[in-house]
């Protein structure tokens, strides 16, 4: 008898083709050069541990289109990654797909480019893809050992995932910068900016278009100074880089099923969230600025705030309000001036002030090969030193920075913060 070989032709085999492929394709984690994505056939790029996903999406009632990187497996849809935030589409038929030389890049209905990554790096180093990684960062890459072509991860939208750098790369002159949402449903660059200053002592500031808002405190070896709240987490942990070739931060996860975001809101406020599986909500663990004394430079100088006090705004021990203006008629501006000037011939001392945010931190000197007794001495023989502090307060304090000029922007804390010693003039250590 014959063999009988199988017919593959069968119709109910088509019917079967045609929905794996479309069921595969669905959950690729890359795009090659002979691929599009578009709005119209509704398909995304899915990460392998399909934690994120990139697509076409329409925030709220809005009629615009962008392209976008969200948490898959989160029910309220959380956008993390914004590419034409400033450039979106008008019409539901946009496409994604990697360009002749070799650019990722958005177009419109008419074909026209709208977005783009770029690059320079010309046709010759294909073969190149664009892939969608587990922790979000969307990466355009050959097969060129040198690393990543380009990727999201060095231009951040409002939110800073893990793994994801906040801060200068030196070498390139990249400066990775959170900038808020303009409303709730538009995506388009809002007036709220975080970004690392370099200067003196490293710390971020949170601007208001150009004005600083907030300023987060120095690095202090294992948190800002003006977040008490980074405590040690058991499944995160801090890195805060500060090198000839960088000035970072950034965070990890040791447990991959934790969901934590750092974000700049529209509002203006930095927040730190993890989403809890349990209550299927986003948790905030804390915000800043939270209070009056969070606002940037509250007390002019050598002033510092205290949230429990009334007035808000307090003297430096040493020091008096300037030019006989009070406190209470909020006129804060001014500051405090010195009640006995400085002799700077080895008569003058310093006060610790207890549980404080260090001042701004823009002229400062820095030595970490220091401790608290070489830094006093340090101080005392520069007439130009107003105070000084440590670097790192972990086992007990260690290196050195002393601020020449004005103390300003400093407040207190009933936990928390880090002691400041305060140049003042022998008459008024009593």
């Amino acid at each position: 008898m014959r063999s009988h070989v199988p017919n593959y032709h069968h119709p109910y085999t088509f019917v079967f083709v045609f929905i794996l492929f479309p069921a595969l394709g669905a959950y690729a984690n890359t795009l090659s050069p002979t691929e599009t994505l578009t709005i119209s056939n509704n398909k995304t790029i899915v990460s392998r541990n399909e934690t994120f996903e990139l697509g076409f999406f329409t925030p709220g009632s809005s009629s615009r289109w962008y392209l976008g990187i969200w948490y898959k497996k989160i029910p309220t849809r959380t956008y993390v990654w914004v590419a034409n935030r400033d450039n979106p589409l008008s019409r539901p038929n946009g496409s994604l797909k990697i360009s002749d030389d070799n650019n990722l890049v958005i177009y419109d209905h008419s074909d026209t480019p709208v977005w783009s990554t770029n690059l320079t790096v010309g046709a010759s180093r294909s073969p190149v893809v664009a892939e969608l990684l587990d922790n979000g960062n969307f990466v355009l890459h050959s097969n060129d050992p040198e690393g990543y072509l380009w990727q999201s991860f060095d231009f951040p939208t409002d939110t800073l995932l893990p793994d994801m750098k906040l801060g200068w790369d030196k070498k390139t002159g990249l400066d990775r910068v959170l900038r808020s949402w303009k409303t709730s449903e538009d995506p388009s660059s809002g007036d709220f900016s975080t970004k690392l200053e370099t200067r003196g002592f490293p710390e971020y500031y949170v601007f208001n278009k150009e004005t600083i808002i907030y300023r987060s405190g120095p690095w202090i070896g294992n948190r800002f100074s003006c977040v008490p709240e980074m405590k040690p987490i058991e499944y995160m942990v801090y890195t805060f880089i500060a090198s000839n070739e960088e000035v970072s931060y950034s965070y990890h996860m040791t447990k991959p099923d934790v969901y934590s975001t750092l974000s700049l809101s529209y509002t203006g406020t930095i927040e730190r969230r993890n989403w809890i599986e349990q209550s299927q909500a986003w948790k905030q663990l804390w915000y800043q600025p939270k209070d009056i004394c969070d606002n940037y430079r509250q007390c002019g100088n050598y002033g510092y705030c205290d949230s429990n006090s009334l007035p808000n705004c307090n003297c430096i021990k040493g020091f008096a309000l300037g030019n006989g203006q009070e406190w209470a008629l909020r006129d804060d501006s001014a500051g405090c001036v010195r009640k006995t000037r400085l002799s700077c011939d080895g008569r003058d001392g310093f006060v610790a002030v207890k549980r404080m945010k260090l001042p701004d931190t823009a002229a400062t000197v820095l030595d970490r090969g220091i401790g608290l007794k070489e830094c006093e001495a340090k101080c005392l023989q520069d007439c130009n030193c107003t105070a000084y502090a440590n670097t790192d307060i972990r086992d007990g304090g260690s290196g050195c920075v002393i601020w020449k000029g004005g103390l300003f922007d400093i407040r207190s804390y009933a936990n928390g913060g880090q002691d400041l010693y305060v140049k003042l003039a022998a008459a008024d250590l009593g």
